[in-house]
């Protein structure tokens, strides 16, 4: 079944205790999901309330409808790049349409079960555009955390940095006394308790301080205006053919992004709990979450991986703890969301630093970078575009790159060869090599027979000078072949028959090439009776084709080519 949402099983023998369990860990994350998500929403380039839209909204259908038991869903740093590019070419309705798309290929992914196949991005392209976007949310956060005066900050990162540069003797010594308190809290606190994050006694403590003593600081409410206590009214977007052109590029970054979180966050929840998610269910649930997010007005969302841990480590074991978060949001939005607009957006961006050095992953970037070349490329190379061009591109590119470095290792791992008697052959080939007759030449192929590697086998072919009667080629070792390792074998069948000789393949044992050979007619070209499972029968057969032409059996002068 494609889509089986989780809380379907979990509720089946559902305890009071469990209940208990949940709930505590939903109103702690709840907790600590809400100054992330207002933090999440101004660094976006969109207004707080909007973060608190999507936690409520996107966090109760993914833990609804998601194929993780502790998973829990929102607005997360990784798309701040994404959304803030988003809003400065589109506008927030641009985001909005984006959003509502995004959430369409989410299911569609899920629908034809691309959950499993999104697993396989290279680890070193994850490190690299998440370590890119943590550079940049450090960079965003500067100005507020450092209370300079100046307009709006350049999207451009060096453009950003040379403005910082000019407006650096207007810092504001009391939004740096509140942003430095803010990282020493949440990094401090811990070390008190872990029921009730740092970060919300920070904004407790800085809130009140500014509120009090009217310390001349920027404040959410000075800056946006009241944050509403209530949700608006769903409105579905209207996107007309021309809207979709322009909007697809960013919204398929979205889906992708989103998917990618979302599955890396289930992976190390079963990591913590010993579970096994539901990869397409989850991508269904992901895609109707940022569909009903953007009707609701609110922006992307995916799976948050510091939020489910600390779910798991507070005893969450169902969604039911994901949907009381959501619950408890909006509890303390029609409540206490009045008294969010005096928050300091220093004391936001201290929090959103201190997620930034969370994503920067800064050990698994060194551990990649000493690793090998190719490694280090993929994970250089989209590190530095997510930072200086765009994060869409440095995927793009990074993905491209990433396959023709793994196309490069497949053909250096796949050899043609034609056999030798060497110290180093096998021992227990020898026997039958030793007595092939003249006029027979024996080659071998080893790895994969793909358009990377097929032009070798070709090129080794044209070393012959002076061209057997019979040529086999063993293919034991050979797991798969595509179209361009058909038409090599094609032509060089063709080249064979022209000269008079004959082509066996011997030991093809993968059911996959067995098949393309089929498909593609070559078994039909070549004769199935020169198509062998061993190499005992590809050389009855040339006795066969020998004892019919009437050749001798002398044997055949043997060297190594490569």
């Amino acid at each position: 079944m494609i889509f089986k949402p989780k809380i379907i099983d979990t509720l089946k023998n559902y305890s009071r205790s469990q209940f208990y369990k949940d709930a505590l860990a939903g109103v702690i994350v709840g907790v600590v999901a809400l100054p992330l998500a207002i933090a999440f929403a101004i660094a976006s380039g969109v207004s707080p309330e909007k973060g608190l839209f999507t936690a409520i909204i996107a966090g109760f259908i993914i833990s609804a409808l998601g194929g993780s038991r502790v998973q829990i869903g929102g607005p997360t740093g990784a798309f701040i790049v994404v959304v803030y590019g988003i809003v400065q070419q589109f506008g927030v309705k641009g985001l909005i349409i984006a959003t509502f798309i995004a959430g369409l290929l989410l299911i569609i992914m899920g629908l034809v079960r691309l959950g499993n196949i999104i697993k396989f991005i290279p680890y070193p392209l994850i490190v690299g555009f998440t370590s890119g976007i943590a550079v940049i949310i450090f960079s965003s956060q500067v100005k507020d955390f450092l209370g300079l005066k100046m307009g709006n900050v350049p999207a451009d990162f060096i453009s950003k940095w040379i403005a910082y540069g000019h407006q650096i003797s207007s810092i504001n010594l009391y939004a740096l006394i509140i942003g430095g308190f803010t990282l020493v809290a949440i990094l401090i606190w811990p070390r008190v308790t872990h029921k009730v994050p740092g970060s919300l006694i920070a904004i407790i403590l800085t809130t009140f301080a500014v509120h009090f003593f009217n310390i001349p600081v920027e404040t959410i409410g000075s800056r946006f205006g009241a944050i509403p206590s209530s949700l608006p009214r769903p409105v579905i977007p209207g996107v007309s053919f021309a809207t979709l052109q322009q909007l697809i590029r960013p919204a398929f970054t979205i889906a992708m992004l989103g998917s990618i979180e979302s599955l890396l966050s289930a992976v190390v929840a079963d990591g913590m709990t010993g579970g096994n998610h539901r990869s397409n269910t989850e991508l269904i649930a992901q895609g109707v979450a940022n569909i009903c997010s953007s009707i609701f007005g609110g922006i992307p969302a995916t799976g948050a991986i510091a939020r489910t841990a600390t779910n798991i480590k507070n005893g969450g074991r169902t969604p039911v703890a994901g949907i009381i978060h959501a619950l408890t949001l909006l509890l303390i939005m029609f409540f206490v969301g009045k008294w969010a607009a005096l928050i300091p957006m220093a004391t936001l961006a201290g929090i959103l630093v201190v997620v930034a050095w969370h994503m920067s992953e800064a050990q698994s970037f060194l551990s990649v970078c000493k690793g090998s070349k190719s490694d280090s490329a993929v994970l250089l190379s989209t590190f530095l575009l997510t930072v200086l061009i765009d994060l869409t591109v440095a995927i793009e590119i990074g993905m491209i790159l990433a396959a023709f470095l793994f196309m490069r290792k497949m053909m250096k791992a796949s050899s043609v060869l034609q056999t030798s008697l060497s110290p180093d052959d096998n021992k227990e080939d020898a026997p039958i090599l030793d007595g092939l007759p003249r006029g027979v030449d024996v080659f071998e192929i080893s790895g994969p027979l793909f358009f990377g590697a097929a032009y070798k086998f070709k090129d080794t072919m044209k070393t012959i000078e002076n061209p057997a009667t019979i040529l086999i080629i063993r293919m034991r070792n050979v797991p798969i072949i595509d179209a361009t390792g058909i038409r090599i074998l094609k032509d060089v069948n063709a080249e064979i028959k022209r000269r008079g000789s004959k082509l066996i393949l011997a030991e093809v044992i993968s059911d996959q090439v067995m098949d393309e050979l089929n498909r593609a007619r070559l078994l039909f070209q070549i004769g199935k009776a020169n198509v062998t499972p061993t190499f005992e029968k590809a050389l009855e057969r040339t006795n066969e084709i020998l004892k019919d032409n009437g050749q001798a059996g002398d044997k055949v002068n043997k060297m190594a080519y490569k």
